[in-house]
């Protein structure tokens, strides 16, 4: 078993993220490419975004520490330290509104969404 302190790791990756160029930090915590659940903290300054990109796969966004804006399309949802945002299967975007911490959890689907494998 293996134990890791979040609310740390967010602290550290805020403090990196920032003295990088990009304002964001990021280290996987659990998963990779190779498992079906990935789970990533990354920390954001204000001001930052995490660019627009499809989403096929089942995603939460834990909000650890900050604020941060949601968007999809039109639509767009804030949320703050212990929100769960529930990430729509459609192309989004993260904004940090204030220096933010989120955990970004990913379960790979076996096949696109609303499609079913009879």
């Amino acid at each position: 078993m293996t134990k890791l302190s979040i609310s740390a790791l967010a602290r550290e990756l805020l403090h990196a993220a920032a003295e990088a160029d990009g304002g964001r930090a990021a280290e996987t915590v659990f998963g990779g490419h190779e498992k079906s659940l990935r789970q990533t903290v990354v920390g954001m300054i204000k001001g930052t975004n995490l660019g627009e990109h499809d989403n096929q796969d089942d995603v939460t966004v834990y909000v650890i520490q900050g604020r941060v804006r949601l968007r999809v399309g039109d639509d767009s949802w804030k949320a703050r330290t212990g929100s769960l945002l529930i990430v729509p299967h459609a192309r989004h975007s993260i904004e940090a509104l204030e220096d933010s911490a989120i955990l970004i959890s990913v379960a790979k689907r076996p096949y696109p969404p609303g499609q079913f494998i009879a």
